[in-house]
């Protein structure tokens, strides 16, 4: 079932917000679009470390702003996959744009973000 559809470019970014089970803290994901349509996590941010949480997953690691900032992580992924939660998924932005939040998709059900290539609308465009 398509829960929700939205236009995605070259270096689009996608967050993706949720909370970590152990934790309970927030974890934030920033990924790009890049040019074969696979997702690259740059960076994720989080307020403190804990269980299951990397040391070292980013090239460079700093503290701003009270978060911990993990940045140039480089991992591809030709989708992402999850067990939507009401709690623990937060949201979903393309380019700031609010795609869904976890609220609004069915509870514990398995959930997958996807980037594909449209369709051209007969101009040469891509939609």
């Amino acid at each position: 079932m398509l829960y929700a559809e939205v236009p995605a470019r070259v270096n689009s970014v996608l967050f993706f917000g949720w909370m970590h089970s152990q934790e309970q803290i927030p974890w934030n994901e920033y990924y790009h679009v890049d040019e074969k349509g696979r997702l690259m996590l740059d960076a994720v941010t989080f307020p403190a470390f804990g269980a299951g949480i990397p040391e070292d997953a980013g090239r460079v690691c700093y503290v701003r702003d009270g978060l911990i900032h993990m940045e140039g992580i480089g991992r591809l992924f030709d989708e992402l996959d999850w067990l939507n939660s009401h709690t623990a998924t937060r949201d979903i932005r393309l380019d700031d744009r609010l795609v869904a939040a976890g609220a609004d998709l069915p509870r514990h059900t398995r959930m997958r973000l996807v980037i594909e290539k449209g369709e051209e609308d007969g101009k040469g465009r891509k939609r």
